[in-house]
């Protein structure tokens, strides 16, 4: 059973920079496509990036398109997001997922695995 650790939240200016990491237990990770979701709070669950199993392929909720970017290293079995340009309105607790199927978004109980979460904090 695959189990997640998100970090590298924290608490950072409009405009400024972080990195989230997400690093898996198996070494199975490889057959895992990779996501990240926010959930702000009195709002649902959102999907903010996918990457397939290899890397090639990626997809972008509409409201990171162009700031944030999601890698992985599958050598380290880990997950990264790259968030640019952040806003106010990016302020939520960030989860990584694990899914065998590559998804563009979609419902949240389709997902295999959670994190516990890391806190983003945007001050304005």
């Amino acid at each position: 059973q695959e189990q997640l650790v998100e970090s590298g939240g924290g608490l950072v200016q409009a405009g400024g920079s972080l990195r989230l990491s997400c690093a898996a237990s198996e070494r199975t990770f490889s057959s895992y496509a990779m996501y990240w979701f926010r959930e702000a709070p009195g709002k649902e669950r959102e999907f903010v990036a996918g990457i397939s199993r290899s890397g090639i392929r990626t997809h972008y909720g509409d409201s990171v398109k162009g700031r944030f970017t999601i890698s992985r290293d599958n050598a380290k079995n880990t997950v990264y997001l790259q968030m640019n340009s952040l806003k106010p309105e990016d302020t939520a607790v960030y989860y990584c997922a694990a899914d065998t199927t590559f998804r563009r978004g979609g419902d949240v109980t389709n997902y295999d695995y959670w994190g516990q979460g890391t806190q983003v904090t945007v001050s304005s």
